[in-house]
């Protein structure tokens, strides 16, 4: 009896520790995730708002807008899968620190261009300074939350997209309407919103720790209990087959989530960096209205990411979290949808 007794409390011990554990690594974690993926998001799409003066003094067509867009891509997607490998096998904290602090450099720069070159030169190299935050940021989140805690980690880390427009939205209303130094608002919009980059990336070498073993901010049960539970996993995963990145490329399942994601991204894609242009366009509103306009899919993008991430977590499916959003992502005028389809 006793021995059964000794048991059972042993089991409610290690039941608060780990409940213990999870908290702490969420309070002091998730909070940062989502201020950098603020950062990261403003960052990445504030030239939809400069457009809104930026062609005009410029003399930028549309096309010539567009392509500076895409160029962004052409090095981001490049480097995405080396950037997460080498969070996977060298540091979080480094990488993640140099890309914020290299995309804010080439951010503030940004508000000095002339020509059609220099914002084509601009948009390359921030693709490649910037590739790899993301999927660096979930690999990281592998490192500290377990497998039925992820999901709702990488909804409040991904619920900084729509957090952002609601801080960047406001912000570039009310830059784009200043003229300090003898500089157009749109150049201040680039230059100070790429200063908090550049400073929070220094925040982030000092305050980010790559796994749980590493961190003194973790009492020593509680460190403890963490790596064996992230530990048990990976020995489970190693009992599946290890794929190389090209086999990787040629599974089917790999491919048909490509694709999915692919078509969700070009919809996506168009209409963050395009929205502020068309609405202005179509209604004429001065450029502080549209900006303001623009906070109503942030807020319902912000409560079905949410949703959409818990919900998904506690009932341990995944196949409609992500089918549905993708569905409604395809639907005129959804916006939640579009905020959420990635987190089954």
């Amino acid at each position: 009896m006793n021995s059964h007794g000794s048991a059972a409390l042993t089991t409610a011990e290690l039941s608060d520790v780990g409940q213990r554990a999870r908290r702490r690594v969420a309070y002091r974690l998730l909070p940062f995730v989502f201020l950098l993926y603020i950062v990261n998001y403003i960052d990445r799409v504030n030239v939809s708002f400069a457009n809104l003066r930026m062609s005009a003094d410029l003399g930028f067509s549309d096309r010539v807008y567009g392509l500076g867009v895409g160029m962004f891509y052409v090095t981001y997607v490049l480097f995405e899968i080396p950037g997460a490998i080498i969070v996977e096998r060298w540091s979080a904290r480094k990488w993640i620190a140099r890309i914020m602090i290299s995309w804010g450099i080439v951010t503030i720069l940004t508000g000095f261009v002339q020509t059609a070159g220099q914002f084509y030169a601009a948009r390359f190299f921030l693709g490649a300074a910037e590739s790899s935050f993301f999927p660096g940021m979930i690999v990281y989140l592998t490192h500290w939350f377990c497998a039925r805690d992820r999901s709702r980690a990488i909804a409040c880390l991904y619920a900084a997209n729509p957090a952002a427009a609601l801080i960047g939205s406001p912000l570039a209303g009310w830059l784009l309407g200043v003229h300090w130094q003898s500089l157009a608002g749109w150049r201040w919009l680039f230059i100070l919103e790429g200063i908090p980059a550049v400073v929070v990336g220094i925040i982030t070498y000092f305050y980010m720790t790559d796994r749980p073993g590493q961190a003194p901010w973790l009492p020593d049960d509680e460190r403890d209990w963490l790596v064996s539970e992230l530990q048990a996993e990976v020995q489970a995963k190693k009992k599946i087959r290890n794929y190389t990145i090209m086999e990787a490329f040629c599974d089917l399942r790999i491919l048909r989530l490509i694709f999915a994601r692919f078509l969700a991204l070009t919809g996506a894609l168009a209409t963050i960096y395009w929205i502020p242009t068309f609405v202005k366009r179509l209604s004429g509103f001065p450029t502080r209205t549209v900006t303001s306009l623009l906070l109503i899919p942030a807020l319902m993008g912000i409560a079905g990411m949410l949703i959409n991430g818990w919900h998904s977590d506690r009932t341990a499916e995944r196949h409609w979290h992500s089918a549905i959003p993708l569905v409604a992502a395809g639907l005129p005028g959804s916006p939640v949808g579009d905020c959420v389809f990635a987190f089954g």
